[in-house]
């Protein structure tokens, strides 16, 4: 996946913006304010941290030993960090991104998730 790709499918989801909280070389991807996405877009090997449940975290953390670690700068339970321009098939990586958007979703308020579906 190329900066790029991880770019455009990050900001392809619903009320998702992109943020420079951190330094302007940081991309942070919010969904209503919450974070599901933290990347260096050029830094390589290209990385990006995402949100996870917290079995899965480490199943694919032996799965892809190597590829996905424990979230750098990150609670480690609950955030891997994913080298998107390795080894990963991409399809894996854009489910990662899936997953990390809808994980935060899903803990967002009610009415903030019932605004997200009607938009």
């Amino acid at each position: 996946m190329t900066p790029q790709e991880l770019r455009t499918f990050c900001l392809s989801f619903n009320a998702t913006v992109e943020d420079f909280p951190f330094s302007p070389e940081i991309s942070v991807f919010k969904v209503l304010g919450k974070l599901f996405a933290l990347t260096s877009l050029d830094a390589r090997p290209l990385t990006v941290n995402l949100k996870c449940d917290p079995d899965d975290a480490v199943r694919l953390r032996a799965e892809y030993e190597g590829l996905i670690i424990p979230g750098y700068h990150m609670n480690k339970r609950h955030w891997n960090t994913v080298t998107a321009d390795g080894d990963l098939p991409d399809q894996l990586v854009r489910e990662l991104i899936e997953d990390s958007y809808d994980l935060v979703v899903a803990g967002l308020p009610r009415s903030e998730r019932l605004r997200l579906d009607r938009s």
